[in-house]
């Protein structure tokens, strides 16, 4: 509940969407091409394509012939298959990737030029935030699966979400600095995730790392070779899918509001927490279950 509000809080809006069949795109029609009535002009394919099956829910950028860039549309498109029915007890995790060889090159900067203006312009950054803390206020885990290079916003992308696999071939910058514009926002990601002189190095060099880089200083949660990208990530995201939601919901929601308390706070709050997941009816079965040498039957 505490993460939907959280959701609420950062102006989420809930498409009416209904999901047809196993691995069915979540919007009906958002590939069909053609005019769809006399003098009508072609509708724009959605630069991001969602699919759900047994509460796994996969987003993909879809637009590799532009890097996929976040883009104005990218980041709403994202931002809708992000928040579709998150409160759904059919939802238990996400997984964001990405086609082509690129995961994301950030922000389109065609977008950023002096003719787009102010307006525009906070319009651009304003979304991104929007979608990046949506990501750590969903109720249910959100996984980066990234095969190749992600810089800048898209690198913001992948710190912000809560587990990361990433194949060996992946690579990861910041290098706004080099064309004028510090990367100041993914700089919000980075500094929460990595340690702070490689955050700043990385932001005021421009310069690459590795995944086993990413690896080391915390970036990523995993690296596996490229063949075994998708492998890996399923398994994560089936056995998080197997436990409970509502367990699920609280513990991340509790996580992230104890981070930044001093260490009396953080305690009184997830003592408290504790207490609150026995009252769930999925505590109380899990506790029974363990009891009674038998699985848990969760609620949903």
């Amino acid at each position: 509940m505490a993460a939907a509000m959280g959701l609420r809080a950062c102006g989420a809006k809930w498409p009416g969407w209904r999901l047809r069949c196993p691995w069915s795109p979540l919007t009906a029609g958002f590939c069909s091409r053609g005019l769809t009535g006399a003098g009508r002009p072609e509708p724009e394919p959605r630069p991001t394509s969602a699919r759900q099956r047994d509460g796994i829910r996969k987003i993909v950028l879809s637009n590799p012939k532009k890097r996929n860039a976040l883009s104005l549309a990218m980041l709403r498109s994202l931002q809708s298959d992000i928040l579709h029915e998150a409160d759904s007890k059919d939802l238990k995790v996400i997984i964001i990737s990405a086609e082509g060889p690129v995961f994301s090159s950030g922000h389109d900067l065609k977008e950023l030029t002096e003719e787009n203006g102010h307006n525009y312009h906070a319009e651009v950054f304003q979304t991104c935030s929007e979608v990046m803390m949506q990501i750590q206020n969903h109720p249910v885990p959100v996984i980066a699966m990234v095969n190749g290079l992600a810089t800048a916003a898209g690198c913001q992308l992948v710190a912000s979400c809560d587990i990361a696999v990433a194949s060996d071939r992946s690579s990861f910058a910041t290098p706004g600095v080099t064309i004028g514009l510090f990367c100041s926002t993914p700089g919000v990601a980075l500094g929460r995730t990595l340690p702070k002189k490689v955050a700043l190095e990385m932001l005021f060099t421009g310069e690459p790392i590795t995944a086993q880089e990413a690896l080391s200083h915390g970036l990523l949660s995993k690296v596996v070779p490229e063949e075994q990208l998708e492998e890996e990530t399923m398994k994560i995201a089936k056995k998080i899918a197997s436990l409970s939601r509502p367990v699920l919901s609280l513990g991340k929601a509790t996580f992230y509001k104890q981070l930044p308390q001093d260490l009396r706070t953080a305690y009184h709050l997830t003592c408290q927490t504790m207490v609150d997941n026995l009252t769930l009816q999925d505590g109380k079965e899990g506790v029974k279950a363990f009891i009674q040498k038998r699985k848990p039957i969760w609620s949903h």
